[in-house]
Protein backbone atom coordinates (compact mmCIF):
# COMPACT_ATOMS: atom_id res chain seq x y z
CA UNK A 1 0.00 0.00 0.00
CA UNK A 2 1.15 3.54 -0.68
CA UNK A 3 -0.07 6.98 0.40
CA UNK A 4 1.44 10.44 0.72
CA UNK A 5 1.12 10.85 4.50
CA UNK A 6 0.69 8.20 7.19
CA UNK A 7 -0.78 9.64 10.37
CA UNK A 8 -0.20 7.64 13.53
CA UNK A 9 -2.99 8.26 16.04
CA UNK A 10 -6.72 8.93 15.58
CA UNK A 11 -7.16 11.43 18.37
CA UNK A 12 -8.22 14.99 17.55
CA UNK A 13 -4.74 15.97 16.29
CA UNK A 14 -4.47 13.08 13.84
CA UNK A 15 -8.06 13.34 12.67
CA UNK A 16 -7.84 17.11 12.18
CA UNK A 17 -4.62 16.76 10.21
CA UNK A 18 -6.20 14.05 8.08
CA UNK A 19 -9.22 16.20 7.23
CA UNK A 20 -7.14 19.26 6.39
CA UNK A 21 -4.81 17.25 4.17
CA UNK A 22 -7.84 15.75 2.42
CA UNK A 23 -9.19 19.27 1.84
CA UNK A 24 -5.85 20.14 0.25
CA UNK A 25 -5.95 17.05 -2.00
CA UNK A 26 -3.24 15.18 -0.09
CA UNK A 27 -3.88 11.45 0.34
CA UNK A 28 -3.46 10.09 3.85
CA UNK A 29 -4.07 7.03 5.99
CA UNK A 30 -4.57 7.03 9.77
CA UNK A 31 -3.44 4.17 12.00
CA UNK A 32 -4.89 3.85 15.51
CA UNK A 33 -4.13 1.08 17.99
CA UNK A 34 -7.40 1.45 19.90
CA UNK A 35 -11.05 1.04 18.87
CA UNK A 36 -13.22 4.03 17.90
CA UNK A 37 -15.28 3.59 21.08
CA UNK A 38 -12.14 3.67 23.21
CA UNK A 39 -10.96 6.87 21.55
CA UNK A 40 -14.36 8.48 22.10
CA UNK A 41 -14.40 7.33 25.71
CA UNK A 42 -11.48 9.55 26.69
CA UNK A 43 -12.76 12.44 28.83
CA UNK A 44 -10.51 15.37 28.04
CA UNK A 45 -10.46 19.11 27.50
CA UNK A 46 -13.40 21.18 26.43
CA UNK A 47 -12.30 24.78 25.88
CA UNK A 48 -11.47 25.83 22.32
CA UNK A 49 -9.66 28.90 21.06
CA UNK A 50 -11.18 30.78 18.13
CA UNK A 51 -8.33 29.56 15.95
CA UNK A 52 -9.18 25.94 16.75
CA UNK A 53 -12.85 26.49 15.90
CA UNK A 54 -11.84 28.07 12.58
CA UNK A 55 -9.64 25.05 11.79
CA UNK A 56 -12.54 22.69 12.49
CA UNK A 57 -14.56 24.66 9.95
CA UNK A 58 -11.78 24.44 7.37
CA UNK A 59 -11.70 20.67 7.98
CA UNK A 60 -15.42 20.42 7.29
CA UNK A 61 -16.19 19.48 10.88
CA UNK A 62 -17.23 22.72 12.56
CA UNK A 63 -20.98 22.94 11.98
CA UNK A 64 -22.10 21.20 15.18
CA UNK A 65 -19.62 23.13 17.31
CA UNK A 66 -21.13 26.38 16.03
CA UNK A 67 -24.64 25.07 16.78
CA UNK A 68 -24.02 23.56 20.20
CA UNK A 69 -20.83 25.13 21.55
CA UNK A 70 -21.07 27.70 24.33
CA UNK A 71 -19.24 30.93 23.50
CA UNK A 72 -17.59 32.57 26.52
CA UNK A 73 -16.59 36.22 26.59
CA UNK A 74 -14.79 36.00 29.93
CA UNK A 75 -13.85 34.00 33.01
CA UNK A 76 -13.69 34.56 36.76
CA UNK A 77 -10.74 34.39 39.15
CA UNK A 78 -11.64 33.82 42.79
CA UNK A 79 -9.40 34.49 45.79
CA UNK A 80 -9.94 35.84 49.27
CA UNK A 81 -13.57 34.75 49.10
CA UNK A 82 -14.39 37.05 46.16
CA UNK A 83 -14.69 36.63 42.41
CA UNK A 84 -13.18 38.95 39.82
CA UNK A 85 -14.22 38.80 36.16
CA UNK A 86 -11.68 38.91 33.33
CA UNK A 87 -13.40 40.22 30.19
CA UNK A 88 -11.54 38.35 27.49
CA UNK A 89 -13.50 39.82 24.60
CA UNK A 90 -13.07 43.41 25.77
CA UNK A 91 -9.32 42.90 26.20
CA UNK A 92 -8.63 40.98 22.98
CA UNK A 93 -11.69 41.00 20.74
CA UNK A 94 -11.67 37.20 20.95
CA UNK A 95 -13.78 34.61 22.74
CA UNK A 96 -13.47 30.97 23.80
CA UNK A 97 -15.87 28.11 23.13
CA UNK A 98 -16.94 25.31 25.46
CA UNK A 99 -17.16 22.19 23.30
CA UNK A 100 -15.89 18.86 24.59
CA UNK A 101 -12.90 17.11 23.06
CA UNK A 102 -15.05 13.99 22.73
CA UNK A 103 -17.45 15.97 20.53
CA UNK A 104 -14.57 17.37 18.46
CA UNK A 105 -13.27 13.83 17.93
CA UNK A 106 -16.73 12.52 16.97
CA UNK A 107 -17.27 15.33 14.46
CA UNK A 108 -13.89 14.66 12.86
CA UNK A 109 -14.53 10.90 12.78
CA UNK A 110 -17.87 11.47 11.05
CA UNK A 111 -16.33 13.88 8.54
CA UNK A 112 -13.59 11.38 7.73
CA UNK A 113 -16.12 8.57 7.32
CA UNK A 114 -18.32 10.72 5.06
CA UNK A 115 -15.29 11.46 2.87
CA UNK A 116 -14.55 7.73 2.57
CA UNK A 117 -11.02 8.08 3.94
CA UNK A 118 -9.02 5.18 5.36
CA UNK A 119 -8.62 4.81 9.11
CA UNK A 120 -7.26 1.52 10.43
CA UNK A 121 -8.38 0.95 14.02
CA UNK A 122 -6.87 -1.72 16.28
CA UNK A 123 -3.62 -1.50 14.35
CA UNK A 124 -1.11 -3.32 16.55
CA UNK A 125 2.66 -3.05 16.69
CA UNK A 126 2.81 0.14 14.60
CA UNK A 127 6.40 0.96 13.61
CA UNK A 128 7.63 4.01 11.68
CA UNK A 129 10.77 3.10 9.73
CA UNK A 130 13.29 4.80 7.44
CA UNK A 131 11.95 8.27 8.29
CA UNK A 132 15.50 9.57 8.05
CA UNK A 133 15.51 8.67 4.35
CA UNK A 134 13.45 9.80 1.34
CA UNK A 135 11.43 6.59 1.48
CA UNK A 136 9.75 6.25 4.89
CA UNK A 137 7.35 3.44 5.64
CA UNK A 138 5.10 2.34 8.46
CA UNK A 139 4.31 -1.26 9.35
CA UNK A 140 1.50 -2.57 11.54
CA UNK A 141 -0.32 -5.78 12.39
CA UNK A 142 -4.07 -6.15 11.85
CA UNK A 143 -5.96 -9.38 12.60
CA UNK A 144 -2.66 -11.23 12.84
CA UNK A 145 -1.45 -10.06 9.42
CA UNK A 146 1.51 -7.69 8.98
CA UNK A 147 0.99 -4.75 6.61
CA UNK A 148 3.34 -2.05 5.35
CA UNK A 149 2.56 1.38 3.93
CA UNK A 150 5.09 3.28 1.85
CA UNK A 151 4.71 7.05 2.13
CA UNK A 152 6.32 10.46 1.66
CA UNK A 153 5.87 11.61 5.26
CA UNK A 154 4.87 10.32 8.68
CA UNK A 155 2.93 12.41 11.20
CA UNK A 156 3.24 11.23 14.79
CA UNK A 157 -0.02 12.29 16.47
CA UNK A 158 -0.10 9.36 18.89
CA UNK A 159 0.20 11.08 22.24
CA UNK A 160 2.69 11.19 25.07
CA UNK A 161 3.06 7.40 25.30
CA UNK A 162 2.98 6.79 21.53
CA UNK A 163 5.48 4.99 19.35
CA UNK A 164 6.44 7.97 17.16
CA UNK A 165 8.61 9.88 19.62
CA UNK A 166 9.84 6.59 21.11
CA UNK A 167 11.18 5.61 17.67
CA UNK A 168 13.61 8.52 17.56
CA UNK A 169 17.21 7.90 18.61
CA UNK A 170 17.78 9.38 22.09
CA UNK A 171 20.76 11.33 20.78
CA UNK A 172 18.53 13.14 18.25
CA UNK A 173 15.98 14.48 20.70
CA UNK A 174 16.03 16.64 23.83
CA UNK A 175 13.25 16.69 26.39
CA UNK A 176 12.33 19.22 29.07
CA UNK A 177 9.98 18.31 31.90
CA UNK A 178 8.49 19.56 35.14
CA UNK A 179 6.34 17.29 37.29
CA UNK A 180 3.94 19.10 39.61
CA UNK A 181 3.47 17.78 43.17
CA UNK A 182 -0.33 17.42 42.90
CA UNK A 183 -3.11 16.30 40.60
CA UNK A 184 -6.61 17.27 39.59
CA UNK A 185 -9.55 15.21 40.78
CA UNK A 186 -12.29 15.80 38.26
CA UNK A 187 -15.92 14.75 38.06
CA UNK A 188 -18.60 15.03 35.41
CA UNK A 189 -22.20 15.36 36.55
CA UNK A 190 -25.60 15.83 34.93
CA UNK A 191 -26.18 19.10 36.76
CA UNK A 192 -26.42 22.72 35.57
CA UNK A 193 -23.13 24.61 35.97
CA UNK A 194 -22.77 26.86 38.99
CA UNK A 195 -21.81 29.78 36.73
CA UNK A 196 -22.21 30.56 33.03
CA UNK A 197 -18.44 31.24 32.90
CA UNK A 198 -15.47 29.34 34.31
CA UNK A 199 -14.42 29.99 37.91
CA UNK A 200 -10.74 29.47 38.78
CA UNK A 201 -10.24 29.53 42.55
CA UNK A 202 -7.08 30.02 44.61
CA UNK A 203 -7.84 28.81 48.15
CA UNK A 204 -5.88 27.86 51.25
CA UNK A 205 -7.20 24.29 50.88
CA UNK A 206 -6.06 24.12 47.25
CA UNK A 207 -7.14 25.03 43.74
CA UNK A 208 -10.56 24.35 42.26
CA UNK A 209 -12.14 24.90 38.85
CA UNK A 210 -15.80 25.09 37.86
CA UNK A 211 -16.45 24.49 34.17
CA UNK A 212 -19.01 22.69 32.02
CA UNK A 213 -19.71 20.66 28.92
CA UNK A 214 -23.18 22.11 28.34
CA UNK A 215 -25.83 24.01 30.29
CA UNK A 216 -26.97 20.63 31.64
CA UNK A 217 -23.63 18.93 32.24
CA UNK A 218 -20.95 20.26 34.59
CA UNK A 219 -17.26 19.51 35.01
CA UNK A 220 -15.60 20.30 38.35
CA UNK A 221 -12.05 19.86 39.62
CA UNK A 222 -10.26 20.08 42.95
CA UNK A 223 -6.52 19.95 43.52
CA UNK A 224 -5.59 16.70 45.26
CA UNK A 225 -2.56 14.71 46.35
CA UNK A 226 -0.80 12.44 43.87
CA UNK A 227 -1.25 9.68 46.45
CA UNK A 228 -5.05 9.97 46.30
CA UNK A 229 -7.23 7.44 44.53
CA UNK A 230 -10.75 7.98 43.19
CA UNK A 231 -12.04 5.33 45.62
CA UNK A 232 -11.07 7.69 48.44
CA UNK A 233 -13.35 10.35 47.00
CA UNK A 234 -17.01 9.35 47.10
CA UNK A 235 -19.29 11.97 45.60
CA UNK A 236 -20.32 13.47 48.95
CA UNK A 237 -16.71 14.07 49.93
CA UNK A 238 -15.96 15.72 46.60
CA UNK A 239 -18.95 18.07 46.78
CA UNK A 240 -18.16 19.02 50.38
CA UNK A 241 -14.55 19.82 49.48
CA UNK A 242 -15.52 21.83 46.41
CA UNK A 243 -17.99 23.91 48.44
CA UNK A 244 -15.28 24.71 50.98
CA UNK A 245 -13.06 26.12 48.25
CA UNK A 246 -15.69 28.21 46.47
CA UNK A 247 -16.72 31.73 47.37
CA UNK A 248 -19.92 31.91 49.48
CA UNK A 249 -22.21 32.84 46.58
CA UNK A 250 -21.00 30.00 44.35
CA UNK A 251 -21.07 27.54 47.25
CA UNK A 252 -24.71 28.38 47.95
CA UNK A 253 -25.70 28.12 44.28
CA UNK A 254 -23.88 24.83 43.57
CA UNK A 255 -26.25 22.04 42.51
CA UNK A 256 -24.82 18.61 43.27
CA UNK A 257 -25.65 15.20 41.86
CA UNK A 258 -24.22 11.75 41.14
CA UNK A 259 -20.97 11.74 39.19
CA UNK A 260 -21.04 10.05 35.79
CA UNK A 261 -17.24 10.08 35.48
CA UNK A 262 -14.49 10.58 38.02
CA UNK A 263 -10.72 10.55 37.53
CA UNK A 264 -7.44 11.92 38.85
CA UNK A 265 -4.98 13.47 36.42
CA UNK A 266 -1.36 14.27 37.35
CA UNK A 267 0.01 17.60 36.12
CA UNK A 268 3.20 17.99 34.11
CA UNK A 269 4.92 20.30 31.67
CA UNK A 270 6.83 18.48 28.92
CA UNK A 271 8.43 19.53 25.63
CA UNK A 272 10.40 17.47 23.14
CA UNK A 273 12.73 19.18 20.67
CA UNK A 274 12.87 19.17 17.72
CA UNK A 275 9.44 18.22 16.32
CA UNK A 276 10.80 17.02 12.98
CA UNK A 277 13.06 14.04 12.32
CA UNK A 278 13.76 13.69 8.63
CA UNK A 279 10.40 12.86 7.12
CA UNK A 280 8.59 12.26 10.41
CA UNK A 281 6.91 15.07 12.33
CA UNK A 282 5.52 15.13 15.86
CA UNK A 283 2.32 16.99 16.68
CA UNK A 284 0.18 17.43 19.79
CA UNK A 285 0.81 15.41 22.94
CA UNK A 286 3.49 13.38 21.17
CA UNK A 287 5.66 16.50 21.38
CA UNK A 288 4.39 18.43 24.40
CA UNK A 289 2.18 18.29 27.48
CA UNK A 290 0.92 21.25 29.49
CA UNK A 291 -1.00 21.32 32.77
CA UNK A 292 -4.68 21.95 32.03
CA UNK A 293 -4.77 25.20 34.01
CA UNK A 294 -4.30 27.33 30.89
CA UNK A 295 -6.65 25.30 28.62
CA UNK A 296 -3.88 24.87 26.06
CA UNK A 297 -3.44 21.13 25.41
CA UNK A 298 -5.96 20.53 22.62
CA UNK A 299 -5.46 24.03 21.22
CA UNK A 300 -1.69 23.53 20.96
CA UNK A 301 -2.30 20.28 19.09
CA UNK A 302 -4.53 22.20 16.68
CA UNK A 303 -1.89 24.87 16.11
CA UNK A 304 0.74 22.18 15.39
CA UNK A 305 -1.65 20.66 12.86
CA UNK A 306 -2.23 24.05 11.26
CA UNK A 307 1.50 24.62 10.79
CA UNK A 308 2.10 21.07 9.53
CA UNK A 309 -0.85 20.94 7.13
CA UNK A 310 0.15 24.27 5.57
CA UNK A 311 3.75 23.06 5.26
CA UNK A 312 2.71 19.85 3.52
CA UNK A 313 0.37 21.72 1.17
CA UNK A 314 3.26 24.02 0.25
CA UNK A 315 5.46 20.97 -0.41
CA UNK A 316 2.98 19.37 -2.79
CA UNK A 317 1.48 22.48 -4.43
CA UNK A 318 4.56 24.66 -4.72
CA UNK A 319 7.29 22.00 -4.69
CA UNK A 320 8.90 23.88 -1.80
CA UNK A 321 10.35 22.39 1.37
CA UNK A 322 10.48 25.77 3.14
CA UNK A 323 7.39 25.04 5.22
CA UNK A 324 8.44 21.62 6.40
CA UNK A 325 11.96 22.90 7.10
CA UNK A 326 10.51 25.66 9.30
CA UNK A 327 7.81 23.52 10.95
CA UNK A 328 9.64 22.55 14.12
CA UNK A 329 10.95 26.03 14.95
CA UNK A 330 7.63 27.71 14.17
CA UNK A 331 5.59 25.22 16.19
CA UNK A 332 7.98 25.25 19.16
CA UNK A 333 7.96 29.04 19.35
CA UNK A 334 4.22 28.95 20.02
CA UNK A 335 4.48 25.84 22.18
CA UNK A 336 6.97 27.36 24.60
CA UNK A 337 4.86 30.49 25.04
CA UNK A 338 1.87 28.31 25.89
CA UNK A 339 4.01 26.17 28.22
CA UNK A 340 5.09 29.35 29.99
CA UNK A 341 1.52 30.59 30.34
CA UNK A 342 0.25 27.24 31.63
CA UNK A 343 3.13 27.06 34.14
CA UNK A 344 2.39 30.64 35.29
CA UNK A 345 -1.33 29.95 35.73
CA UNK A 346 -0.55 26.74 37.61
CA UNK A 347 1.98 28.46 39.89
CA UNK A 348 -0.43 31.29 40.66
CA UNK A 349 -3.53 29.23 41.39
CA UNK A 350 -2.36 26.09 43.23
CA UNK A 351 -1.19 25.36 46.76
CA UNK A 352 2.37 24.01 46.67
CA UNK A 353 3.77 21.85 49.51
CA UNK A 354 6.73 24.16 50.16
CA UNK A 355 5.21 27.58 49.47
CA UNK A 356 4.55 28.54 53.10
CA UNK A 357 2.91 31.81 54.11
CA UNK A 358 5.32 33.86 52.00
CA UNK A 359 4.40 31.96 48.84
CA UNK A 360 0.68 32.22 49.62
CA UNK A 361 0.95 36.01 50.03
CA UNK A 362 2.88 36.29 46.77
CA UNK A 363 0.07 34.45 44.99
CA UNK A 364 -2.56 36.82 46.40
CA UNK A 365 -0.45 39.84 45.46
CA UNK A 366 -0.09 38.46 41.92
CA UNK A 367 -3.83 37.88 41.62
CA UNK A 368 -4.68 41.28 43.08
CA UNK A 369 -2.35 42.96 40.59
CA UNK A 370 -3.76 40.90 37.74
CA UNK A 371 -7.38 41.91 38.34
CA UNK A 372 -6.61 45.57 39.11
CA UNK A 373 -4.22 46.36 36.23
CA UNK A 374 -5.52 46.76 32.68
CA UNK A 375 -2.10 45.88 31.31
CA UNK A 376 -1.85 42.70 33.38
CA UNK A 377 -5.43 41.73 32.51
CA UNK A 378 -4.75 42.28 28.81
CA UNK A 379 -1.61 40.13 28.95
CA UNK A 380 -3.41 37.31 30.69
CA UNK A 381 -6.38 37.52 28.29
CA UNK A 382 -4.14 37.59 25.21
CA UNK A 383 -2.46 34.36 26.26
CA UNK A 384 -5.67 32.69 27.41
CA UNK A 385 -7.56 33.19 24.15
CA UNK A 386 -4.52 32.01 22.18
CA UNK A 387 -1.53 33.84 20.75
CA UNK A 388 -1.43 34.54 17.00
CA UNK A 389 -0.21 31.75 14.72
Amino acid sequence: MRTKVVIIGAGPAGLLLGQLLHAYGIDNVILERQTPDYVLGRIRAGLLEEGTVILLGEAGAGARAHREGLVHDGLELAFGGERHRIDLKAATGKTMMIYGQTEVTLDLMNARKAAGLTTVYQAADVKPDDFDTDHPRVSYVKDGVTHEIACDFIAGCDGFHGVSRASVKPSAIQTFERIYPFGWLGILSETPPVSHELIYTNHARGFSLCTMRSMRRSRYYVQCSLDDHVDQWPDDRFWDELKRRLDPEASDKLITGPSIEKSIAPLRSFVAEPMRFGRMFLAGDAAHIVPPTGAKGLNLAASDVRFLSHALREFYDEKSSAGIDAYSAKALSRVWKAVRFSWWMTAMMHKFPDQGEFGARIQVAELDYLVSSKAATASMAENYVGLPY
